[in-house]
This record gives C-alpha cells, sequence and structure tokens, in this order.
C-alpha cells in the first residue's frame, strides 16, 4: 500500500533514481498558513545537511553523499495559495537531481545481503535496482513533507512532537555518538540507533479500544520506516525488570490504547546499514540511518495523529 490514513491520507509516489519522488495529502482543512522554513528544516535533518546533535554535520555522522547533495526542492502542484492551504488536495513532488543510477549498475543481476532486492523480485517478477527503487529511504522525504504538514496543523491544537537520538550502538551520551560513527565509517562498515519521541499537549480521550489503539496505529506507522526494527511505548521492553507497582507508573500517555492526558512517550530501533563497502557493495550508505531517521519519525506521528484528531 502506498497510501497512509483514512481520514487524513498521505499517498506517497516514485522511486530512488525515478524522475521524482512526491504525495498527495488529501484532509487538510482550508486556511492553514504553512511555514515552508519548518518543512525546509525538517528536510535538511533528513538529509543530514543539519543534525540534532551540537556541533555535528552530516559529514561527521557518516551521512552518504547523495543524501547531502540532492538539494530537496519541493514543487508545489496544487491544494495552496499564497501559502495558505484550499481544503483541497495537496500534491507536492521533489525531483531526483543527483541520482546516480551507475553506481548500481553490478547490481542489475544481484541481489545486496539485507535488502529488499530478493523479496521485490520475488513478489512482482521485476525490481528496480537502482538504489533499491521504492524500497530506498530516499522515498522518505516525502513523508517528511507531509508529516510537517500534519505537525503545524497539530500545533495549532498545542500538540507538539519532538524526536531525538539517545543511542548509537551501546553509546548513550550524545556527545560520543559522532565518534562512534566516525569510528564505523572509517571502517568501511555501519552502526544502528535508537530514536525516542515525545508528543505533548495531547487532549486525552484519542484512540479507540480493542484494534484502533493509538500504539498500535503507531507501531504501524513507525515500523514502515525503512531500517526500524522494533518499537516499544512506555515502560516497553525495559520494564519486564521492573515490579508493577513500578512499571504501573509508566503509561507512556496511553491507557487501553487511548491518550491519557500526560505526556506520550515511544522509542524505535533502526538497524546498521546493510549496504557497506566492509560488505562489498560499493554506492554511497549512511554509517548509521538513525541520525537522518529522527524527523521521519516525527513526520509518521504527526500523520498518525493529525488522522485521529481529524476523526473526532
Amino acid at each position: 500500500m502506498n497510501s497512509f490514513g483514512d481520514t487524513f491520507v498521505f499517498t506517497s509516489f516514485g522511486e530512488s533514481h525515478s524522475a521524482a519522488i512526491g504525495g498527495v495529502l488529501d484532509g487538510v482543512p482550508a486556511g492553514l498558513h504553512i511555514n515552508f522554513a519548518m518543512i525546509r528544516e525538517a528536510l535538511d535533518r533528513r538529509a543530514g545537511r543539519t543534525s540534532s546533535l551540537p556541533s555535528v554535520e552530516g559529514t561527521e555522522l557518516g551521512t552518504s553523499a547523495r543524501a547531502l547533495h540532492e538539494p530537496d526542492e519541493v514543487e508545489w502542484l496544487s491544494g495552496v495559495l499564497d501559502g495558505v492551504t484550499l481544503g483541497t488536495p495537496i500534491a507536492f513532488l521533489i525531483r531526483n537531481r543527483d541520482a546516480r543510477p551507475e553506481d548500481y549498475e553490478a547490481l542489475k543481476h544481484s541481489f545486496r545481503q539485507g535488502h529488499a532486492d530478493s523479496t521485490y523480485a520475488a513478489k512482482y517478477g521485476i525490481r528496480d535496482w537502482r538504489g533499491g527503487g521504492r524500497a530506498s529511504a530516499r522515498e522518505t522525504a516525502a513523508r517528511v513533507v507531509a508529516g510537517n504538514i500534519a505537525a503545524q496543523l497539530l500545533a495549532k491544537q498545542g500538540i507538539q512532537i519532538h524526536a531525538r537520538l539517545v543511542q548509537v550502538g551501546d553509546e548513550t551520551r550524545p556527545e560520543h555518538f559522532s565518534e562512534v560513527i566516525a569510528r564505523y565509517r572509517a571502517e568501511g562498515d555501519s552502526i544502528g540507533g535508537i530514536v525516542a519521541c515525545e508528543v505533548s499537549g495531547l487532549p486525552a480521550g484519542l484512540g479507540e479500544p480493542i484494534f484502533d489503539k493509538v500504539q498500535a496505529h503507531l507501531a504501524y506507522a513507525i515500523l514502515s520506516i525503512n531500517a526500524c526494527k522494533g518499537f516499544d511505548y512506555g515502560s516497553g521492553f525495559s520494564g519486564v525488570g521492573l515490579p508493577g507497582s513500578v512499571a504501573n507508573q509508566q503509561s507512556g500517555g496511553l491507557l487501553g490504547g487511548i491518550t491519557d492526558g500526560t505526556t506520550l512517550r515511544f522509542r524505535c530501533v533502526f538497524k546498521p546499514t546493510p549496504s557497506t563497502p566492509k560488505a562489498g557493495v560499493k554506492g554511497r550508505h549512511d554509517a548509521c540511518v538513525a541520525v537522518r531517521a529522527v524527523p521521519v519519525v516525527e513526520a509518521m506521528t504527526a500523520l498518525v495523529l493529525a488522522n485521529f484528531v481529524a476523526s473526532l
């Protein structure tokens, strides 16, 4: 499926090395003044041109060369006039300016270990070998645009979303993240990481019992992000070692799948990039994809919550 949501609906399109990627966002009410600078800032964080870590740039964190060189200029096709939403579907695209399919020429007749190459071929009988095609993390730029619009809409209601990198490998001290990543990059390898997200200002009562629990929708959305391998909320997996009298104080902002009015908290883990020089794969790859996943996590969280709010 390429569409997400049922009331506030986002559809994405495009492949890593096609002419463009983009999306259509339906359900945005008329009259929202879009802050394009906020969208630009989020895209720059996703690309690694800027970082949420102090005094650290994407080059220091092993961000792929392509991500740093893609301008990610958004072309607004419909739904916006003079920066204000019209209430009609918002369509946009981001042209792929720095696509270099020749970097992946050797993959025409081979599959990369740890990627979706073989499964796409098994499912469709054909695959786009140019950097993974639709399975490439390049697609997440469109999510960031749509999710940022959703976040701006939520902010009008006092709802704020903030994600951050909290662990790289076994390291939990942010001041050491860059040196850990640099070490793996120098070895031609990669390392995974954990992103934590907090949402403040949520009213009590969002979500439905049984099959439409907020955490179920969040897990569905977050696990759809490339390289994401796990999701937990509240006390999460670490709570297994806590007595009930302690663990029951860590709701994570949700009880029975419904928001309780406190800060919503969850975490997600991203695996190391499987394509690395050490694995014998040429191309432009990240040493730690979790760094660039932060704004994508925020974007998908905003799309989930905007869909719940729109359903009220």
